[in-house]
């Protein structure tokens, strides 16, 4: 991963079922299975900088993953130097995923019109699986890449 821009997906675990406080959309009910947040990074320091926040789960909560991500573990991260916005074709090829449930409406999608960039799922999802339908949506994708911190 390099501070070149791109887009990412946290896979974040949750053992037991907390009530949460996710900002302006308020409560959110946390309950055991693996969480997949959709974002891009496009600013200064790229991915390498975006991820590097998210991994320490240090900071001020500003994002609305900021707040799950207190409450979760950060199980890896799947991510692309591709120069394109992808994070709501990304969110909405998850979402069509088996099993794929949307927590809260909006989470992570308040500068777009997706239903929301957080997935829930009882286990985590494949990333091959994933890549096959992404090359469906977007056959010009860049290589997607694991990391596991």
């Amino acid at each position: 991963m390099t501070d070149a821009p791109g887009t990412y997906a946290l896979l974040l675990q949750n053992e037991e079922r907390q009530e949460i406080e996710v900002g302006a959309l308020g409560a959110m009910t946390v309950r055991p299975g693996v969480y997949v947040y959709v974002g891009s990074a496009f600013g200064p320091g790229g991915l390498r900088a975006r991820v590097g926040r998210h991994a320490r789960g240090d900071g001020a909560l500003h994002w609305h993953v900021d707040y799950l991500r207190a409450a979760t573990a950060l199980e890896a991260v799947w991510y692309t130097h591709d120069p394109e916005r992808r994070e709501c074709t990304w969110a909405a090829v998850l979402r069509s995923l088996s099993g794929a449930s949307v927590p809260v409406d909006g989470f992570g999608a308040s500068d777009c019109t997706c239903p929301a960039h957080l997935v829930r799922f009882e286990a985590a999802p494949s990333v091959s699986t994933f890549r096959t339908r992404l090359r469906g949506e977007c056959p010009d994708h860049e290589m997607i890449s694991r990391f596991e911190p």
